[in-house]
C-alpha cells in the first residue's frame, strides 16, 4: 500500500456509501408526498438509513480526526473547503443526528408535540445543509465509488454490512411503525390479527 492508500480508501468508502445513501434518501423523500399514508415505509426507511448514516459520519469523522491529528497523508490531501468545513459540515452533522434521533424517539414513544416538532425542524435544517453538501460533492461520486483501488471488496462489504444492519433494525421496528400508522390513520395493519 502506498502512503496515500488509506486516504484514497477512506474517500472511496465514503463515496460508495454516499451513493447508497442518495438512493435510500430519495426513497425516503418520496414518502414525504403523503407521509400520513406512507408512515410505515417512511419509518422503515428511516431506521434502514441509520447504520449507513452512521458509517458516513464515521468515515468522514475518521478523515477529520486523521487530518487534525497531523497524519501526513491526510494533511497532504488537505482540508475541505473552509465553507464546507466551518459552515456546512457542522450543520449537516448536528441536523443529521437530531433528525434521526428525534425520528426514532417519535416512533419509540408515539410522541407528537415537541419531539415531532424537533424532527420537522431538524429536517428543514438538514435538507438545506445536505443539499449544499451533495451538490458540492456529487460530481466526483461515480469516479470514486467505481474506482478499482485495492481493498474495494472490503469497502463494499462495509457498506453491505451497514445496509444489512439497517434492514434488521428496520424489520425489528416495523411493528412500532405500524402501530404508529394505525394511530395516525385509524386503520389497523400488521400488528393486529
Amino acid at each position: 500500500m502506498g502512503v496515500t492508500d488509506g486516504v484514497d480508501a477512506n474517500e472511496r468508502l465514503t463515496a460508495s456509501n454516499a451513493l447508497v445513501l442518495l438512493v435510500l434518501l430519495a426513497l425516503e423523500g418520496a414518502t414525504l408526498v403523503a407521509v400520513r399514508q406512507l408512515l410505515v415505509p417512511h419509518v422503515f426507511l428511516g431506521f434502514l438509513l441509520i447504520p449507513p448514516v452512521a458509517l458516513k459520519l464515521g468515515s468522514t469523522g475518521w478523515r477529520l480526526l486523521r487530518y487534525y491529528r497531523g497524519s501526513e497523508p491526510y494533511v497532504r490531501r488537505g482540508p475541505p473547503h473552509p465553507f464546507l468545513r466551518f459552515v456546512v459540515a457542522p450543520l449537516v452533522v448536528v441536523s443529521t443526528i437530531s433528525l434521526f434521533a428525534s425520528g426514532a424517539a417519535v416512533v419509540a414513544t408515539g410522541g407528537h408535540g415537541l419531539l415531532l416538532g424537533l424532527h420537522k425542524a431538524s429536517f428543514i435544517v438538514w435538507v438545506g445543509s445536505m443539499s449544499v453538501h451533495v451538490l458540492w460533492h456529487v460530481w466526483k461520486l461515480p469516479r470514486l465509488a467505481l474506482d478499482r483501488l485495492p481493498g474495494r471488496g472490503l469497502r463494499l462489504a462495509a457498506v453491505g454490512a451497514a445496509l444489512a444492519a439497517g434492514l434488521v433494525l428496520a424489520v425489528v421496528t416495523l411493528p412500532l411503525a405500524d402501530h404508529w400508522q394505525d394511530r395516525a390513520t385509524g386503520t389497523f395493519g400488521i400488528d393486529r390479527a
